[in-house]
């Protein structure tokens, strides 16, 4: 189950990936709008009547298999997804993903053919300190090319108190497991990573075309805002989720 821990080992990972610099945006929606976005059988979840929605802006970096160095352009570049928080029928919650944005054509065409949404962008991540910067152009199948479909810069503030973590928080950020669809049939892929350290965050810009990309109306006042800068994290082989899709 979701929360600071993992709730499983992976014992024979196939993947590594980093995510440094992180940056968590949630917006509360009514989860009668999320839930047609999902596949039948998952269920979205819900904390005092919302469901949440994140938008994800980060660096990842050294993507691999064991025992081989990143490919050639997979060892550093921006990413963006757009997450929903999602259970299955055997009681295991983890992440939807609504939306993955990455600036290389070979990671895009090679992660769409495993069934995640992927779609290639112009991006940017920039770190100055406390001081972090993302910037995403329209997705290439939207419309002509813009620098200006996502941007933000996150001011990073100090660590959150162990009172300070709540439920929810460690709910939404502590997934251990991803859900993708390939072939008609949802597959669950197990996680592992090290507990988020997580930091107070001011985020400002243009933060929300994501949302209605991914198909959700404009969500209503400020994000919850926290950043990260960033964890470890082992893949282990995806297995069928139990439901169709």
């Amino acid at each position: 189950m979701s929360g600071r821990l993992p709730d499983h080992d992976v014992p024979l990972p196939v993947n590594y990936q980093d995510w440094e610099h992180l940056t968590f945006l949630h917006w509360r929606y009514d989860p009668a709008t999320v839930q047609p976005l999902v596949p039948a059988g998952l269920t979205v979840q819900q904390w005092g009547g919302a469901a949440l929605v994140g938008i994800s802006p980060f660096r990842m970096a050294r993507v691999r298999v064991p025992g081989l160095p990143p490919p050639p352009g997979w060892g550093a570049f921006p990413e963006l997804n757009v997450r929903a928080y999602v259970r299955a029928p055997d009681g295991r919650d983890g992440i939807w993903f609504l939306g993955m944005v990455v600036p290389g054509p070979a990671f895009a065409l090679g992660l769409r053919a495993l069934g995640l949404p992927y779609v290639r962008s112009r991006s940017a991540v920039e770190i100055d300190g406390a001081r972090w910067r993302y910037r995403f152009g329209t997705p290439r199948w939207l419309g002509p090319p813009r620098d200006a479909w996502f941007v933000a810069e996150t001011q990073v503030g100090q660590p959150l108190t162990v009172a300070e973590r709540t439920p929810m928080l460690e709910s939404v950020t502590g997934r251990w497991s991803a859900f993708h669809r390939r072939a008609g049939i949802v597959w669950r892929t197990p996680v592992l990573h090290e507990p988020w350290p997580l930091h107070h965050a001011a985020v400002t810009g243009d933060l929300t075309a994501p949302l209605t990309w991914a198909g959700l109306p404009p969500p209503d006042g400020h994000p919850l805002a926290h950043a990260s800068p960033g964890v470890h994290s082992d893949f282990g082989p995806p297995r069928p989720a139990g439901t169709r899709g």
